[in-house]
């Protein structure tokens, strides 16, 4: 079941770089702001509870698609931009097991836990 996650994961991250092409931005652009969203992360300075909020909204696809699509009607490039940048940032997140976190702490996410000692 992992693998059939990861392979789309992997074609949604792939969607977001086709996605990214259709814009008038240089590929230097995706690489300098793929990792952007990790921003979300600061929050954790803040307790959990604060951490996993901020991360999540930072995560969250369909936040990213809302934020996508407002720029398609606004016809604003750097709305768009925004949105494909979180849309497939969250994508390779979970491609690597990363997912959106729960507020026991920055390991225990809806994917499972990524302590080193527990498979699930």
């Amino acid at each position: 079941m992992k693998t059939i996650i990861k392979l789309e994961e992997l074609a949604l991250f792939l969607l977001g770089i086709y996605l990214f092409n259709q814009l008038d931005y240089t590929y230097g652009w995706f690489l300098a702001l793929i990792l952007a969203p990790d921003i979300g992360m600061l929050g954790y300075l803040f307790g959990n509870k604060i951490g996993a909020w901020s991360y999540n909204v930072f995560h969250h696809r369909g936040l990213a698609i809302l934020v996508y699509f407002f720029g398609i009607y606004n016809q604003s490039s750097l709305a768009q931009l925004i949105g494909i940048i979180l849309f497939a940032h969250a994508s390779m997140d979970r491609l690597f097991g990363y997912g959106l976190k729960y507020e026991s702490g920055f390991k225990c996410t809806h994917l499972g836990s990524l302590e080193k000692n527990n498979p699930s």
